[in-house]
């Protein structure tokens, strides 16, 4: 089996190559994006010479590869770049938009991992009996509908109708947890299809793992049902659960466009919504950037931590 040293380093390596990568397929993705810069910016009625300028001026006019070198050189002195559209830097974008989605993110999972793991255990504990067909049927039919129409349901239901919660989160700003009721919805809605999923994995999880050699070897040693659950069975089961919930915070931290929009919450989504209409390629790129790297270490993070309750499946990596 490979030594914890050797596999974080090997995982570290990796990590950087798929680093490497992200940057280099993210400068590629935006180059071939169709439309002008400096056309956009010029107004609607651009005149050659002023085009020629802010090409000039904003580097356009260089080769591809010395944009890119230049780019991937900031980067790695943590310069993400420069608005086209207003001279701002890409940082302070990503800054604005950070609190919110950070927000939205970490009460989604203080809320997802009790509410998933629960369910899973409890189908599991219960496997092939009422209580064990109505959470898979409950986890599966909520999975099935799309985001978009169950946030526009909730709206419907307890803003519009009911009149309990507001239905946006138009005027509050940034500031969502001074108004707790306008975090409500966007909640659930991002709370819904995650909390399904991981529910059975942990559920499959635990029945693969209470039928396992080991956990009859213990019922043989009279050790309790609980402590054979939580004890032996749990940590199996959460191995797999922890890269899905590493995937699942990865999609809400960044920007869950959807929801984002949806409620007009002005989060990463929102900001990367309106630098693609505003043909503003260095947020565009920035943000990319930065949510390949928040997918790189959070894939990173759930393969150590699959890795230190299941060693066995570390064999293999």
């Amino acid at each position: 089996m490979i030594g914890l040293g050797s596999w974080v380093a090997r995982r570290l390596l990796l990590g950087g190559a798929q680093t490497a990568a992200v940057v280099l397929l993210v400068f590629a993705l935006t180059e071939a994006l169709p439309g002008d810069a400096a056309v956009a910016l010029a107004g609607d009625q651009p005149d050659p010479a002023r085009i020629a300028a802010i090409r000039g001026a904003l580097h356009l006019d260089r080769p591809a590869h010395e944009r890119l070198a230049h780019w991937a050189a900031g980067l790695l002195h943590g310069d993400l770049g420069t608005s086209l559209a207003s001279g701002r830097p890409v940082a302070s974008y990503i800054a604005d938009g950070f609190g919110p989605t950070v927000l939205l993110a970490t009460l989604t999972t203080i809320l997802l991992v009790p509410t998933g793991v629960g369910l899973g255990v409890l189908a599991a504990r219960h496997e092939g009996r009422l209580v064990d067909r109505l959470v898979s049927s409950v986890t599966l039919g909520v999975y099935a509908v799309p985001e978009f129409a169950f946030g526009v349901l909730l709206v419907t239901v307890f803003a519009l109708r009911l009149d309990w919660l507001p239905p946006t989160a138009v005027g509050y700003g940034t500031d969502l947890l001074a108004h707790p009721a306008a975090l409500v919805i966007p909640v659930l809605v991002l709370l819904s299809r995650p909390v399904c999923s991981l529910a059975r994995l942990v559920r499959a999880g635990m029945i693969d793992a209470l039928a396992s050699p080991y956990v009859a070897q213990a019922r043989r040693y009279g050790i309790s049902g609980a402590r054979i659950r939580y004890t032996h069975a749990l940590p199996n089961a959460i191995a797999p659960a922890a890269q899905q919930l590493a995937r699942t915070v990865d999609w809400l931290l960044c920007g869950v466009i959807v929801v984002e929009a949806l409620y007009v919450i002005p989060g990463l989504g929102t900001v990367l919504m309106n630098a693609v209409a505003e043909r503003d390629v260095p947020v565009v790129q920035g943000l990319a950037v930065v949510f390949g790297l928040t997918a790189v270490v959070l894939n990173l993070g759930a393969d150590l931590v699959a890795r230190t309750f299941a060693p066995r499946a570390g064999v293999a990596a």
